[in-house]
């Protein structure tokens, strides 16, 4: 597979083009961002946790049933993936109350909500990536309600099979953000990564913070962190 251009370089991801139109190469950077890219700094060694993480993790989820864009590592920080068109949806579930929804809600974080609940965010920096609900995005032609439709279910149906994984990994599974994007021919998949940056992870024991949260928060051992949970995932799965 040979790397062609660089086509898009994000806050945490490079994408280039391959000699394939159909598949790309997503290269894991150290940068690390937080609050709409308000704070920026590096977590070493955090795009090697990412690409391998995500990928363990998406190879998981294939085998129940989940379709994602992986096709296969290609080194510790580079993944081929097949080319979407991403929804301009940010999925948020959350099983715990954490972050914005405690703060917008009241709630005090660490309380465990009677239901998992899914909220959509529109993807767009400039406007801050405002919460939205379905109506709205079938609304702005961001995806039909078919789309919208699917892309629930997929995300349920990741979050059941997450949770399961980490508890038996001594990890809770507090919420996590996803993204979808579409094949050719119309249908939906799962896109960009599952790792400590788009998961809030805590020790199911101590409730430690395992994820990007000791860099917003500037709680100090972010990479200890990063490593630990990182090492968790492959034990379970050795």
């Amino acid at each position: 597979m040979e790397k062609r251009e660089l086509l898009y370089e994000g806050k945490a991801k490079k994408v280039y083009a391959t000699d394939d139109p159909e598949l790309l190469i997503v290269d894991y950077k150290d940068d690390a961002t937080a609050f709409n890219g308000l704070k920026k700094g590096t977590i070493a060694g955090k795009g090697s946790i990412n690409n391998r993480m995500s990928n363990a993790l998406m190879r998981m989820l294939g085998k129940y049933g989940v379709p994602t864009h992986f096709v296969r590592e290609l080194s510790d920080r580079e993944t081929l993936v097949r080319r979407v068109q991403i929804v301009a949806l940010e999925v948020i579930i959350r099983n715990i109350a954490a972050g914005s929804f405690a703060k917008h809600y009241g709630v005090c974080e660490g309380t465990p909500l009677k239901i998992s609940t899914i909220e959509f965010s529109y993807k767009n920096d400039a406007l801050g990536d405002p919460l939205i609900n379905e109506y709205h995005a079938q609304a702005l032609g961001l995806a039909t309600k078919a789309e919208i439709d699917r892309i629930s279910e997929l995300a349920f149906r990741v979050n059941k099979e997450l949770q399961a994984f980490w508890l038996s990994c001594g990890v809770t599974l507090v919420d996590f953000k996803l993204e979808f994007g579409r094949l050719n021919d119309g249908s939906i998949i799962l896109a960009d990564e599952i790792s400590p940056d788009t998961c809030r992870l805590w020790d199911a024991q101590t409730g430690e913070k395992l994820d990007k949260d000791r860099f917003r928060r500037d709680m100090g051992g972010v990479e200890e962190a990063y490593r630990e949970i990182m090492s968790r995932l492959e034990t379970h799965m050795a």
